[in-house]
């Protein structure tokens, strides 16, 4: 059976194939997405990977299923290059901007949740913070260490990989693989160089730690210096303790970016999977990352760009969301403005398609009907598209299919323009960026539009060309309707 009803099958980083989603309960999903870390504005490859999210989200609900979906706030613990040594990143930019650190995360959370707002990201069930999960963080710590998987040292607490036979499942990164200093500072206390931090104790370089909690208590402390019972989490407990919290110990779907692959994910299997059951996921997915040309987006290169930077460009976000859906979740996307501009123009043609298709009226009484099952075709090849691993290329290419159909004087009965008016809902529903948006044009560009009207009604022709040109110049279309010059964004 093909269409909406068809079994959905996803590409599960774990297996390294594509399998049929099955859920733990009957049509329940039970979803995590490893949110952002709020030391800056996150930038828009960060987004390509919350938009992969939402996608997947979204077809899940057209399909009928209920998702809980819980995505977190990481605001104290992720260290400088991903590792268990080194400044926090948030206290790290508090430094530069002479501010308290939870102050600092909270300006750059509100970013983050406007930013999500424009790209019309679907508000998860939760959106816990790190640093309001510390006891939760701390009982599966102790729990770790009763089972003989954690141990103590001098700086910490550390999860012995050796204790988990299963290390690197995910990744592939085995134990057998492992090196000595691979992604991982050399010390001398812990077992082997792959074991990570679940607890850094406030000694040493991390005396001057601001953010930091009495173990095993975890009150807050504001006293600062060095004190062994005083330390904050590591980064990779934090989404155990958070998903654990809101989802309980087993997962549906999992999901994150490829660079979370290794080692964060492989991390929180291991130390979940031995302080509750397993599988902690039985679904992983992961977006491939955003290129800015030839080189990786990352702020350390310096080479992002943040949603108000494409704003200013001029393009609307949801021109951002299309482009990073009309690529394959598992392609690499190499970002540029041509491939920007060329997403605005094909994202603006769909939306005035289904605006133009709502306005339609059916007709009984000529011969040239587009046959129902032509219409109803396009839903049941647009689901199984999605329901192929998400191809979203598929599913536009049936888009533009159903408007070249209706775009050579073709007719539609009842039946088949509700079929139609079916199709555009489910697309809406899933995209999530075809719902037609009000533009605002900049008075000044409104007076140079009122000027070339008065122009021409003066038959000042060469003025309302000139005024067109100018128009035209400042990046607006410029169209002539009976009610007088109409301009839009190129």
């Amino acid at each position: 059976m093909s269409g909406i009803s068809s079994n959905l099958r996803l590409y599960n980083t774990l297996m390294k194939r594509e399998e049929e989603f099955t859920t733990l309960e009957p049509k329940k999903v039970r979803m995590y997405t490893c949110g952002p870390t709020v030391y800056g504005r996150p930038h828009i490859g960060n987004y390509s990977s919350f938009l992969m999210a939402d996608l997947l989200r979204r077809w899940l609900e057209v399909k009928g299923y209920s998702v809980k979906h819980v995505k977190n706030i990481t605001d104290v613990g992720h260290l400088v290059a991903d590792a268990d040594e080194g400044e926090d990143k948030i206290e790290k930019q508090a430094k530069k901007e002479k501010k308290d650190p939870l102050d600092v995360a909270k300006k750059y959370e509100a970013e983050f949740l406007a930013d999500e707002a424009a790209l019309r990201i679907k508000e998860p069930f939760a959106r816990p913070r790190a640093t309001e999960t510390i006891k939760e963080m701390i009982a599966t710590i102790q729990t770790l260490m009763k089972n003989g998987n954690a141990y103590e040292t001098g700086d910490g607490i550390y999860f012995d990989v050796h204790t988990f036979k299963e290390y690197g499942k995910l990744s592939g990164n085995t134990l057998d693989a492992l090196e000595a200093g691979s992604r991982v500072e050399v010390n001398e206390e812990k077992r082997h160089p792959a074991d990570f931090a679940l607890w850094k104790k406030c000694v040493g370089d991390n005396s001057k730690h601001l953010l930091r909690w009495t173990y095993p208590e975890g009150e807050r402390i504001y006293t600062e210096g060095e004190d062994a019972k005083a330390g904050f989490p590591g980064w990779h407990i934090e989404c155990t303790a958070m998903s654990r919290k809101f989802l309980g110990e087993q997962l549906d779907i999992h999901t994150g970016g490829e660079d979370n692959i290794f080692p964060h994910h492989e991390c929180e299997i291991a130390q979940s999977e031995c302080s509750g059951k397993a599988p902690f996921s039985r679904f992983w997915l992961h977006k491939r990352r955003i290129d800015m040309g030839e080189l990786k987006m990352s702020k350390s290169l310096g080479n992002v760009l943040s949603v108000p930077d494409i704003v200013a460009k001029g393009f609307s976000p949801l021109d951002l969301r299309y482009l990073f859906l009309s690529v394959h979740y598992r392609t690499q996307l190499k970002f540029m403005e041509k491939g920007l501009e060329d997403a605005r123009k094909a994202r603006r043609k769909i939306v005035e398609w289904m605006s133009w298709m709502t306005l339609m009226k059916p007709v009984t009484s000529v011969d040239d009907l587009l046959p129902a099952e032509t219409v109803s075709s396009w839903s049941d090849q647009f689901a199984d598209a999605m329901n192929a691993d998400l191809n979203t290329p598929a599913a536009l290419a049936i888009i533009f299919e159903a408007m070249n159909a209706t775009r050579v004087g073709k007719y539609f009965d009842a039946q088949g323009l509700n079929e139609t008016l079916k199709f555009i809902a489910m697309v809406r529903k899933t995209f999530g960026c075809f719902e037609p948006e009000e533009e605002t044009v900049p008075e000044e560009v409104q007076d140079l539009a009122k000027e070339r009207d008065a122009a021409r009604l003066r038959k000042d022709f060469k003025e309302s060309d000139r005024l067109r040109d100018e128009l035209q110049s400042r990046g607006f279309e410029v169209r002539d309707t009976k009610e007088g010059t109409k301009v839009r964004k190129k």
